[in-house]
């Protein structure tokens, strides 16, 4: 690899610093995110910097010469939710977009590979894309989980041999940390469907084209983004099974249910990217090890995941119960 891609990472982090300083500095008329009762923010606050966050991205991407498999869902993805945080577009045809970009990458990522094989791909990439979403409802959440998640991604291509993969993905953990800069709370601006959509697709692709390069095995990527696979995934079984609309917003993830309970943006994210960086930690770990150890530090997490969804579940009822 050409010493200049060792540059992406720089060159991703001071793009999107680049072009967040100078949106907000040249006051740029951006849609605003307006507080509403099912909201977590009380002020309006501008919600596209992710644009900025994928400008730089798309720069770094280029000159690691990234395939189209990736690139070119990733700018579809993109530029669909930019126009969705612009003027809204139906959820129809959203998801459907999801569908076709996450369909196509799968086709184009494992040609004759089993219809069994194509189809997890599939749908854990229209799964992550989302969730990703569902997941960027408090300050600092989804652009930390992002540097902590990719940050291990990437050392774990590194380790492996993996440079471009890895090069990749601290480029897109250096944009999250540039964004941060103006998104840890108090949030000065929000990434939007234009950040949130298509780095959940990101999460997704890459995590299976590091298991297709053997980088990692099957496991690695959902076990480090897990702690937004969890929470997202189990608000979800809980809002089917009480017959609720899945695609009205709400305020029912363990998240917004500590934020809500006084914990506050700044302390939940914090919170949050603790539980990232253990999780990550063990899948880190856990790559070189035997299946029994593997088994072992899988169980153990989920363990972690059912203690604090137990914890979190009896403070909310307390302080309902509290409430007038």
């Amino acid at each position: 690899m050409a010493l200049l891609a060792y540059l992406a990472p720089i060159i991703a982090g001071g793009a999107t610093l680049g072009l967040l300083a100078w949106m907000l500095g040249r006051k740029v008329r951006l849609p605003l995110d307006l507080p509403n009762q099912r909201s977590l923010h009380e002020r309006p606050v501008p919600r596209s910097g992710g644009m900025a966050i994928m400008a730089g991205i798309f720069l770094a991407f280029a000159l690691l010469m990234i395939p189209p498999l990736v690139v070119l869902p990733t700018v579809i993805l993109a530029a669909v939710s930019f126009f969705d945080d612009l003027r809204g577009l139906s959820a129809a045809l959203r998801f459907g977009v999801h569908c076709v970009t996450a369909t196509a990458f799968a086709a184009a990522a494992l040609p004759g590979a089993p219809l069994w094989l194509l189809a997890l791909v599939m749908l854990s990439a229209v799964w992550m894309t989302n969730l990703y979403n569902f997941m960027d409802g408090s300050d600092g959440l989804a652009g930390g989980m992002t540097l902590i998640g990719f940050g291990f991604l990437g050392a774990a291509a590194w380790a492996a041999g993996g440079t471009t993969i890895a090069m990749a993905c601290l480029a897109v953990a250096a944009a999250a940390a540039a964004f941060l800069a103006f998104n840890f709370p108090p949030a000065r601006i929000f990434m939007g469907d234009t950040g949130s959509i298509p780095l959940g697709f990101l999460a997704a692709a890459i995590g299976a084209i590091g298991w297709r390069e053997a980088l990692w095995p099957m496991w690695f990527a959902p076990l480090v983004f897990s702690p937004f696979i969890a929470d997202a995934s189990v608000t979800i079984v809980r809002r089917m099974l009480r017959r609720e609309r899945l695609w009205v917003a709400h305020r029912d993830h363990y998240y917004q249910r500590l934020v809500l309970m006084g914990w506050g943006h700044r302390k939940t994210a914090l919170a949050e990217y603790a539980l990232m960086f253990f999780c990550g930690s063990v899948a880190l770990w856990a790559i070189g090890q035997p299946v029994y150890w593997q088994l072992g530090a899988a169980a153990i997490v989920a363990a972690v995941y059912g203690a604090l969804a137990r914890a979190v579940t009896r403070a909310w009822r307390r302080s309902s119960r509290k409430s007038p």
